[in-house]
């Protein structure tokens, strides 16, 4: 049995989220998912029968992604007795998948690999619009009008750096009693008319990404110190935070190992 560990990019816009859905009986649900789609293509390629009533070929995320939210590098490994040559193979996936899903490379690992369990750090942006009139060629980014302050934006971000407890920024309902993470990176920069959020941590608690940008445009639109981030993260308590926002804009960038 081999190992492979892919490297895929997708717009999630029309997909419910990354991960297989599984409906009370245990089948797999009908509404379309990277993973859905991938296991797919995988099974054609091997000649191992799949369907929605029965997973044949596993593949394992290195995390799961939300309805809407894209991906540049997500990694993905899976177990096949199939050898693949990487060319050909990234070529007849390809031709397989939704032209909104494309794999960029795939190489054999170790089988002490796992694309979740190993992972270092995961890096993510949320890119927002700041612009008074809309554009056509905004697709389904979030505009947000008026002045953004960038440097208050930047020195807000910059209390979540370090290893805290995140949970002002855990959704509630959400049953994960692990709510420490390590941010080693959180920055906002301008391009034009985009601003854009740069995250990097260990790990991240769900829609954590989205949370922290909505108490970030939260603490500017109410002309707020920049320290309030700082208060919020301390109080450990969501109602202090920021609404969760869109997730057409967050996009996974990229996974160390």
């Amino acid at each position: 049995m081999k190992r492979y560990k892919l490297e895929i990019e997708y717009v999630g816009k029309n997909y419910a989220g990354s991960q297989i859905q599984l409906a009370k009986n245990g089948t797999v649900e009908t509404k379309p998912t990277i993973q859905g789609e991938l296991e797919k293509a995988i099974s054609t390629l091997t000649g191992v029968k799949s369907s929605n009533q029965i997973r044949t070929i596993k593949t394992i995320f290195s995390g799961r992604t939300d309805a809407g939210v894209n991906a540049r590098a997500q990694v993905v490994h899976f177990d096949t007795d199939k050898e693949f040559v990487a060319s050909k193979f990234i070529r007849s996936i390809n031709k397989l998948l939704p032209n909104d899903i494309s794999v960029s490379s795939i190489e054999e690992v170790d089988k002490n690999f796992h694309s979740q369990l190993s992972a270092k750090q995961r890096h993510y942006e949320y890119r927002f619009i700041n612009r008074n009139q809309k554009s056509a060629f905004d697709g389904n980014l979030m505009r947000i009008e008026g002045e953004i302050n960038i440097e208050r934006m930047s020195k807000a971000l910059k209390y979540l750096e370090g290893e805290h407890d995140f949970r002002a920024f855990k959704n509630s309902g959400v049953d994960n009693p692990n709510t420490i993470c390590k941010l080693t990176r959180a920055e906002c920069r301008r391009e034009e008319d985009f601003i854009i959020i740069e995250l990097s941590a260990d790990r991240f608690l769900y829609n954590m990404v989205r949370n922290i940008a909505g108490t970030l445009l939260m603490i500017e639109k109410d002309n707020l110190e920049p320290e309030m981030m700082k208060e919020i993260l301390s109080s450990k308590d969501r109602s202090r935070a920021g609404k969760k926002i869109s997730p057409y804009g967050l996009t996974l960038v990229k996974v160390d190992y």
